[in-house]
């Protein structure tokens, strides 16, 4: 199977407008990105030791966490790792499944839900 990056990215931004309103309006100061790896001060922040083992990334404040001191910084980043997701998948239909379930996962990170929580709501 052959996926172009380009075709990737249009799957990322599908599942980006494919989110709920309550949280498509609410993304801000974040900019989410496609990568062909993680590199391995992604892979340290995490405790991840293959690169094949992270599919994503989200690297910035969670809303719950900025305070009224929070302006003026640079945008937070949820990072999509192309290759890993590729590795994982057999079919254009398990790629984009795949591709909205991780941007979503990242998503909520950046809303400030973390794993324990979306593991107690049964999200993945």
């Amino acid at each position: 199977m052959h996926v172009t990056p380009e075709y990737f990215e249009e799957l990322v931004a599908q599942a980006i407008e494919a989110l709920p309103d309550l949280f498509f309006d609410r993304l801000e100061n974040v900019a989410i990105v496609v990568e062909e790896w993680p590199d391995r001060n992604a892979l340290g922040s995490v405790g991840v030791q293959s690169r094949t083992d992270l599919l994503g990334l989200y690297h910035g404040i969670p809303h719950t966490e900025r305070t009224s001191g929070y302006n003026l910084v640079m945008p937070d980043k949820i990072s999509i790792y192309r290759r890993p997701i590729l590795m994982r998948c057999r079919t254009d239909d398990e790629v984009r499944e795949m591709v909205g379930r991780v941007v979503r996962h990242e998503i909520a990170h950046h809303f400030g839900i973390d794993d324990d929580r979306l593991l107690e709501i049964g999200a993945y």
